[in-house]
């Protein structure tokens, strides 16, 4: 409340959205970012990725009216097209063993964590498809937000870009690819697992681990392979970076917002029990 700096933290589609804010931030000369991490993020469509697959015109015309239509992409609908993205695990598996077989799926807590959606305005899905069938976020110049040109060698702050390494909807070379693409001091760290494991990671899993190595070159399977590997989890590497980068310590508030900021409605909020 009321303070001069922060560290920042966006993950997948919330780094896209974190980055183009500090785009804007840094073009207007606003410094209140001090250092950001973008856990499991795409910025360059070009580079390979099975989301690749929905390249296809017609495909993106057809998404572009069904949200338009809706005012909304649904969860429901986003989740699908990630599921065929890696369908024998996500789709077959579950449609053999259970409609075939008449086996109850198994309690998973991540398969939980990640049908927990959210639906997509219709205008920001719409400006997704934009920044993917054109990758824009490369191009400079190529995409205004708010008026601003969008150019990310402008950003100059530390960053924290973490990749996946058995990610399929954001394949760890192309997360290593967003970490070459900001201005500022980058630190890259591939975790194991997929694009949801990796990040809902805490300490204390034994089959946890993730690389560390020098700033990220040309060749990703080049650092790779000079990488370190750790047992434990990145979450550990990001607090030790981010507390570097902290203001003093101070005591927590005992009270949520203040006078002047006070709390509208207790947690969670109306707008996830809202039905679309």
């Amino acid at each position: 409340m009321g303070e001069k700096k922060l560290n920042l933290l966006g993950l997948c589609a919330g780094g896209i959205i974190a980055t183009l804010m500090l785009n804007y931030m840094t073009a207007r000369g606003d410094k209140r970012v001090n250092a950001a991490a973008l856990g499991v993020t795409l910025l360059d469509f070009d580079a390979e990725a099975p989301i690749g697959a929905f390249h296809i015109k017609p495909v993106l015309k057809l998404a572009r009216w069904r949200s338009a239509t809706k005012g909304i992409m649904p969860a429901a609908s986003l989740g699908s097209v990630f599921n065929w993205m890696r369908p024998n695990d996500l789709i077959w598996n579950y449609w053999s063993n259970n409609y075939l077989m008449g086996k109850e799926p198994p309690a998973f807590d991540l398969i939980a964590w990640g049908a927990d959606g959210t639906n997509l305005p219709g205008a920001l899905h719409s400006q997704f498809l934009d920044i993917f069938e054109h990758n824009v976020l490369v191009k400079p110049g190529a995409l205004k937000v708010l008026g601003e040109a969008i150019d990310l060698k402008r950003i100059k702050v530390d960053t924290f870009v973490t990749g996946a390494l058995t990610d399929h909807l954001t394949p760890w070379k192309a997360c290593y690819r967003s970490a070459q693409l900001l201005g500022g001091r980058t630190v890259f760290v591939l975790s194991n697992a997929g694009h949801i494991a990796s990040l809902v990671n805490p300490p204390g899993n034994p089959k946890s681990s993730y690389y560390t190595g020098s700033k990220p070159g040309p060749n990703p399977e080049v650092w790779l392979q000079k990488a370190t590997k750790h047992p434990g989890t990145w979450w550990d590497v990001w607090a030790e970076w981010t507390l570097k980068r902290n203001g003093t310590d101070r005591a927590a508030p005992g009270r949520l917002g203040n006078d002047r900021y006070p709390p509208l409605i207790a947690a969670p909020g109306e707008y996830v029990m809202a039905r679309a």
